[in-house]
C-alpha cells in the first residue's frame, strides 16, 4: 500500500496522514490514532529513503556505551525494551561503543556533525553530567534514563531509589537489625547517590548510628558482591542484613554467606533490587529473595515512548517520569538473630 491510498482510505490529504505517521505536534491525537490504526491494520510501512527526503530525519536513535561495565545484563534487558518499541516504529539503534568518557563526548559531537541519528538515548547519569550539558549545547532531542542536576530543562525518566531503600531499611530496622550493609552503585553515579540518602535517612529517623565500613560501591557483579560480602561479615560486630544493588549483587552476598556457615533469612537477612531478569526470578530462589522491584526491560520501553514524544515536539520540560519502586518480601528478610 502506498501513501497515497491510505490518504484516499481515511478521506484524509497525503500531507495529514504523513505528519500524523510521523509525530507533528499539529496532528490532533485522535486523528494520529487514527492513521496509525489503519496503517497498522493495512500494512502500511513508509518506505525510508524517502520517509528521510520528507522529514529531514534519519530514522534512527543512538546509544553511546562506554566500557565492558554497560555492556551486562541491565543493559542487555533495557535494550530489550527499548529496541522493541522503537521497532514498531520504523525507528533503528545506532550503538556505539568507546573506552573513556573523553571518547564518549567526541561520539556525541562526531553523531551530532553526521546527523546520522535523530536523537540519544543516555543513560547512567552522574550527579553532574557533562554528558547532558554536551547534548543541550549541541541541541540533540534526546531522553535521560536517571536523573542530573542541571539549570536547563531535559526530558527524563527515573525510579524512585531514595524512596525504595529508604523503605528497604526500614523494614529492616522494623524487625530489629541494626548492623545493615548496603552494596551499592558506584559512587557518583545518580542512582548510587539516592540509594544512600534512602539508607542514611531510615537509619536517622531510627537514631541508629551510621557506620561508613558498613557501605561498600561497586559494579554489580557477583564476585565483586561476594569479597565485599565476605569482608564484611568478618566485622566485628557483623552485619545482620544486607541492602544488594541487583540481583548479581544479591548472588554474590548469598554465596558469602553460605561460606560462612550461616542460613539466609535466619542469621543473616537481605533484599536485593530486582530489576527484573526473566531468568533470575526471586521466588525461584531458595529462600525465596525479598526485593524492590522495578522492570528495567519496561523502562526501556517506556524511554521509546518518550523520545517520540520528544521528536513529536513535546517540550524536553514536560517529559518527566518519577516511577515507584514496589518492596515485596519474602523469605531471605527475617528477625535480627540474638547473639
Amino acid at each position: 500500500m502506498k501513501l497515497k491510498e491510505l490518504a484516499e482510505h481515511l478521506g484524509l490529504s497525503q500531507t495529514t496522514v504523513s505528519r500524523a505517521l510521523n509525530g507533528y505536534p499539529e496532528v490532533k491525537e485522535a486523528t494520529r490514532l487514527r492513521v496509525a490504526q489503519a496503517a497498522d491494520e493495512l500494512g502500511y510501512r513508509p518506505n525510508a529513503s524517502a520517509l528521510r527526503l520528507a522529514t529531514g530525519r534519519a530514522g534512527a536513535v543512538g546509544l553511546v556505551l562506554r566500557g565492558a561495565d554497560e555492556l551486562g545484563p541491565h543493559m542487555s534487558e533495557f535494550l530489550s525494551g527499548l529496541g522493541g518499541r522503537m521497532a514498531t516504529q520504523d525507528i533503528d539503534i545506532v550503538v556505539t561503543t568507546v573506552a573513556s568518557q573523553q571518547e564518549e563526548l567526541a561520539a556525541y559531537r562526531r553523531l551530532a556533525a553526521s546527523r546520522r541519528v535523530d536523537a540519544m538515548i543516555l543513560h547512567s547519569p552522574s550527579l553532574h553530567d557533562e554528558r547532558a550539558e554536551l547534548l543541550m549545547d549541541l541541541r540533540i532531542p534526546f531522553v535521560l534514563h536517571g536523573r542530573t542536576n542541571s539549570a536547563r530543562p531535559f526530558a527524563w525518566l527515573d525510579i524512585d531509589n531514595t524512596g525504595a531503600v529508604e523503605r528497604a531499611t526500614s523494614h529492616l530496622l522494623d524487625l530489629g537489625h541494626r548492623r545493615i550493609a548496603l552494596l551499592n552503585g558506584a559512587k557518583g553515579r545518580t542512582f548510587a547517590e539516592h540509594r544512600e540518602l534512602g539508607y542514611m535517612a531510615a537509619l536517622s529517623a531510627r537514631g541508629v548510628p551510621f557506620d561508613p565500613a558498613l557501605i561498600g560501591n561497586s559494579v554489580f557483579t557477583d564476585e565483586v558482591a561476594f569479597r565485599l560480602a565476605q569482608s564484611m561479615l568478618e566485622l566485628r560486630p557483623r552485619p545482620t542484613a544486607f541492602l544488594a544493588g541487583s540481583m548479581m549483587t544479591a548472588l554474590g552476598v548469598f554465596r558469602a554467606i553460605r561460606q560462612a556457615g550461616m542460613t539466609l533469612g535466619v542469621d543473616v537477612s537481605m533484599i536485593a533490587h530486582d530489576d527484573v531478569f526473566p531468568y533470575l526470578n526471586a521466588d525461584n530462589m531458595y529462600p525465596t529473595m525479598s526485593t524492590t522491584r522495578s522492570s528495567i526491560r519496561q523502562a526501556g520501553s517506556r524511554m521509546a515512548e518518550l523520545l517520540m514524544q520528544v521528536l513529536g515536539g513535546k517540550p524536553a520540560a514536560d517529559v518527566h517520569e518519577l516511577w515507584p519502586v514496589e518492596l515485596v518480601l519474602r523469605e531471605s528478610s527475617g528477625p535480627a538473630p540474638l547473639f
